[in-house]
């Protein structure tokens, strides 16, 4: 009988022993992944409103984690967008306000100013706090933050780069063979695949790998999708599939940019798949976001639908800034739930960090505009935020001209530049942005005119120039 109980306990120790073995993992330093999609709308997934896409591992992320129902992009377009997600800071602060290399008018009535076309190697990247905290980094798919290899992602705190380099959309050039997202690719940054291999899935296979060979490790995951950026492309099934699903009375019609989302949701439970087969998931911080709003496109060429939001990508208008943010930490308290306080892109960078408890250098925080939202993944109601704020003193090919916003609780003062003009909204009553209320509420109006100013004079940003008179754009606040 003695014997029998220690082959019993034996037993026993050996499972535990096994089981604890799983669970390693769980001990070291949690591990983050991050999705950022490129143009995916605010209405661009099930869980937000879609009434065509399909959305199923994004969707159970969402219902698991915390969703964020007024969440922005800190631009209205990549670039900007991106070099804020990576260091914290506002497009203005950092003055890169237009993406790499913007559109030009030289017919336009205002000049656009000098803008910085690169993330500057001298900003301390979330890439590399995580880095010097002994961190596994890797980047998986978009970068477009410089033209020059020396803004590239390896020398941005990567240690791993598949895909990132100069280009913001894949390369489609039929002239030397390449596909855009079908292999060969003509990426420096990603070797060419079996031909007709789908841009995507190769992305999300290498991350899975990148998972499997740093199970052990704890690792900084960035996986930015080239979709659902044109050119429109997906797997023929798959746009079939919508094909067959596409009814004109629903918001959303178009089944090839429907079957890219597809693709990116598939993406996405793939590289989930993988963190729960190596026993990850519990341990793992999960974000999921996009650069800015959906775009509509123009004439014949139809792309989403950001209903009910106005216009799309390159707007200023909630259809070019509202955009999906989930967060899905082990340990938030509000997990499962909806957060609707406003937050933006740069409040990444200090979340994250704070959640890995990674001690940050006291000079870079002090450099962030960026809030942690770490208060509001554990229930608190507030976190110190009071304003919003974009700067885009552009051109955009959809139509958009030069303009400055704010938001201070529920409202946004929008000035347009190049009619030295004034849109007032209240999003709580109006989130279709359809009334202005420029002339109901002149106070609201000077007051976010003078906040608006004087945010955009601290980070020194820069104002376009009237091209028949050479004289800056005068500020907000003297145009009321």
């Amino acid at each position: 009988m003695k014997q029998v109980f220690y082959l019993v306990l034996l037993i026993i120790g050996g499972l535990t022993a096994c089981h604890s073995y799983g669970k390693d993992n769980s001990n070291k330093q949690p591990n983050v992944v991050v999705f950022l999609v490129d143009d995916l709308g605010w209405t661009d997934l099930t869980c937000y409103g879609s009434d065509f896409y399909q959305t199923p591992n994004i969707d159970r992320l969402a219902s698991k984690g915390v969703r964020f129902t007024n969440g922005y992009s800190s631009c209205t377009v990549c670039s900007p967008s991106r070099a804020s997600y990576m260091s914290g800071k506002y497009p203005a602060t950092l003055n890169c306000t237009d993406w790499i290399e913007g559109h030009k008018r030289s017919d336009a009535p205002l000049k656009v100013p000098d803008w910085t076309m690169y993330l500057d190697t001298a900003e301390y990247t979330l890439a590399e706090a995580f880095k010097d905290a002994g961190y596994v980094t890797g980047h998986f798919g978009k970068w477009h933050l410089g033209e020059n290899e020396i803004y590239w992602p390896g020398n941005q705190g990567f240690d791993v780069n598949k895909g990132g380099w100069t280009w913001g959309a894949p390369n489609l050039n039929p002239s030397k063979g390449y596909k855009g997202y079908f292999s060969p690719y003509g990426n420096p940054k990603l070797s060419d695949g079996s031909d007709g291999e789908y841009l995507t899935e190769r992305l999300a296979s290498e991350a899975c790998d990148f998972i499997a060979n740093n199970a052990s490790k704890p690792f900084f995951l960035n996986f930015c999708f080239y979709n659902v950026h044109t050119p429109l492309q997906a797997k023929a099934e798959k746009v079939e599939k919508y094909k067959a699903l596409a009814d004109s009375s629903k918001n959303q019609m178009n089944p090839t940019y429907a079957a890219m989302v597809e693709h990116v949701d598939e993406a996405v439970g793939r590289v989930i798949g993988q963190l729960d087969n190596h026993r990850l998931l519990e341990n793992t911080i999960i974000v999921f976001t996009s650069d800015n709003g959906g775009l509509i496109g123009r004439g014949n060429y139809k792309f989403t639908n950001n209903t009910p939001l106005r216009l799309g990508k390159g707007h200023m208008y909630e259809g070019g800034i509202r955009v999906p943010n989930i967060i899905s930490a082990p340990n938030a308290l509000v997990n499962g739930s909806t957060v609707d306080k406003p937050m933006i892109t740069m409040d990444f960078y200090p979340t994250l960090v704070e959640l890995a408890q990674i001690d940050v250098p006291a000079s870079v925080k002090s450099g962030w505009d960026g809030c942690s939202l770490v208060p509001l993944l554990n229930g608190e109601t507030e976190f110190g935020r009071e304003f919003l704020l974009w700067h885009y003193p552009h051109y955009h090919i959809e139509g958009a001209t030069p303009y400055s916003a704010i938001r201070m609780g529920d409202w946004k003062l929008i000035y347009f530049m190049e009619t030295e003009t004034f849109e007032l909204y209240n999003l709580d009553k109006d989130l279709g942005e359809s009334n202005n209320l420029v002339k109901d509420y002149p106070d609201k109006v000077r007051e976010l005119a003078k906040r608006l100013s004087h945010e955009l004079r601290k980070r020194q940003a820069q104002q376009a120039i009237n091209a028949e008179t050479g004289k800056t754009v005068p500020w907000p606040d003297e145009n009321v």
